[in-house]
């Protein structure tokens, strides 16, 4: 179909919509978001300091988590702090080590790992986050946000048998993946994001195919219902479109109501940037001593 179709695709493929359960824009965005905003010294600067000062007192504090770290290589405070402040400075490649230690130091937080693969792509290494993305998977096959993360690269990378692969991959191992961790797989969410994968490549009776396995998995489940719908749609059988979405709609939790509206317009959300800060998660009790204080980061 139309290019103005598959971009369609790709913006709900990216911002996660009708694929991880509606809940919004993934990590993706978050270090775009982050590296945007406006720079904020560590240790409250004046509402009136200058662009240059604000950036002054940024590295002031960075060489004082440095510090921090030559003695102490692995403290996480630390660690989260520079993070935050090479964010502040717009500084991603800065981010990359520090991220790369956070994520060995906490190999079940696969935040600090969905973070790294994130400043990698946005620094041009993708081999190197579809690495990152696929280190969280081997250790959590379903995690929705290296899921979400990868696919999304594969697609960049105009990849999408490799992105199908994936998917069909992570479906394959779901049962025996829940059986050791129950729920540790939402195969609803995968089924889905492979339908959305389908409609990219024009491949729709595959998409309605493994969307309607998603709805007979659980009819009061909304996210398939949106999918099969989104490729009616596609196909231009608005008419048979239409009830979906509004069954959709009805199902759906209040807070996912008027994105589902917006889908049914032909008007998918823009993907808006959050601010997630690495360090919010776990946050530090209390910063190591001799360093200066925790950067502070925009939140959510």
């Amino acid at each position: 179909m139309s290019e103005k179709r598959n971009n369609r695709w790709f913006i709900i493929i990216v911002s996660g919509i009708a694929a991880i359960a509606l809940i919004g824009v993934p990590l993706a965005a978050s270090l775009s978001g982050l590296s945007q905003s406006t720079p904020q010294a560590a240790s409250s600067p004046s509402a009136t300091a200058s662009p240059a000062e604000s950036q002054k007192q940024l590295e002031e504090t960075a060489r004082g988590y440095q510090a921090v770290l030559q003695r102490e290589p692995t403290n996480q405070t630390a660690l989260r702090g520079l993070v935050d402040v090479r964010i502040q400075q717009r500084d991603i490649k800065g981010a990359i080590a520090p991220l790369e230690k956070l994520a060995e130091l906490n190999p079940t937080e696969a935040d600090y790992g969905i973070l790294l693969a994130q400043a990698k792509q946005q620094n041009q290494d993708r081999e190197g986050a579809a690495e990152a993305y696929r280190k969280i998977l081997a250790a959590q096959p379903g995690n929705p946000k290296a899921l979400n993360g990868l696919v999304a690269l594969l697609l960049e990378q105009q990849r999408p048998e490799a992105a199908v692969g994936v998917l069909q991959d992570a479906l394959k191992t779901a049962e025996e993946a829940n059986k050791i961790k129950p729920d540790s797989v939402d195969v609803t969410a995968v089924q889905m994001l492979l339908g959305q994968v389908y409609a990219t490549q024009s491949r729709f009776d595959e998409a309605i195919a493994i969307f309607d396995k998603a709805i007979e998995r659980d009819r009061q489940d909304y996210r398939p219902i949106v999918g099969k719908a989104l490729v009616l749609q596609d196909q231009g059988k608005d008419a048979e479109a239409k009830p979906l979405f509004v069954s959709a709609e009805a199902l759906a939790p209040a807070q996912f109501k008027d994105r589902i509206k917006q889908l049914a317009a032909g008007k998918p959300p823009a993907i808006a940037a959050p601010t997630v800060s690495p360090g919010a998660s776990p946050a530090p009790a209390a910063a190591p001593e001799g360093s200066p204080a925790p950067a502070t980061s925009p939140k959510e």
